[in-house]
C-alpha cells in the first residue's frame, strides 16, 4: 500500500502520454511588456548583469519557472525560463531597454504529465522519480520471489511472467519501428 500513489500516479500518467490527442489542452498565453536600465544591458565594462536581468524578471512578473538559458548578442538578451508545465521567455532589445515577456502554462494534466517524466522539476522531483522507479522495482522482484514460495502456482506464475515477458518483446520487434 505504501507504493499505491505512486503505482496509480504514474500508471494515469502513463496513459494520458501515450494518448496526448484524448485530453485537448489550451495553453494559457500571457504577454509583457517591460524596461531595464541600460547600465543592466550595456554596461560600460563586461557583461550584461545577468543577476539583476533575471531578478527583475523574476520579481516583476512573479516567474514560477527557474532559468533555463540567457543568450547575448549585439542587439537582443533572451532569457528563457523552465517549469512543469510553464515556459516564459523574455527578449530584451539591448538598444531600446524595453522587453516582451510572453508566460505559457499549460494546465493541470500537462504538470502531471511533465511530472511523469521529470522534465523541468528540479533535483528535488528528480530523487522522487528515482525513488519512485526503485520502489516498483522492489515491488514487482517481491512479486516475483514470493511466486516461489506459493508452491501450487509457482508453475503457472512463471509460464505467465515469461509469457507477458516475451509478448512485450514480439510486440515491440514486430511493430516498433
Amino acid at each position: 500500500m505504501a507504493s499505491f500513489a505512486v503505482v496509480f500516479f504514474f500508471a494515469f500518467t502513463g496513459f494520458t502520454l501515450n494518448h496526448v490527442d484524448l485530453f485537448p489542452g489550451k495553453p494559457n498565453v500571457v504577454e509583457s511588456k517591460g524596461e531595464m536600465p541600460h547600465q543592466w544591458l550595456r554596461p560600460s565594462t563586461g557583461d550584461p548583469d545577468q543577476i539583476a536581468i533575471v531578478d527583475h524578471l523574476l520579481q516583476t512578473h512573479h516567474i514560477r519557472g527557474t532559468l533555463a538559458d540567457f543568450r547575448v548578442d549585439d542587439q537582443q538578451i533572451q532569457v528563457s525560463f523552465k517549469g512543469p508545465s510553464y515556459a516564459g521567455d523574455a527578449f530584451i532589445d539591448r538598444t531600446t531597454n524595453h522587453y516582451d515577456l510572453t508566460e505559457t502554462s499549460n494546465g493541470t494534466l500537462e504538470l502531471m504529465n511533465d511530472l511523469h517524466r521529470g522534465r523541468n522539476t528540479g533535483k528535488a522531483w528528480s530523487l522522487v522519480v528515482d525513488a519512485s522507479a526503485i520502489l516498483l522495482g522492489l515491488v514487482s522482484l517481491t512479486g516475483l520471489l514470493l511466486i516461489f514460495f506459493v508452491y501450487k502456482r509457482r508453475t503457472a506464475g512463471l509460464v505467465l511472467a515469461t509469457f507477458g515477458a516475451v509478448l512485450c518483446w514480439l510486440i515491440y520487434a514486430r511493430f516498433v519501428p
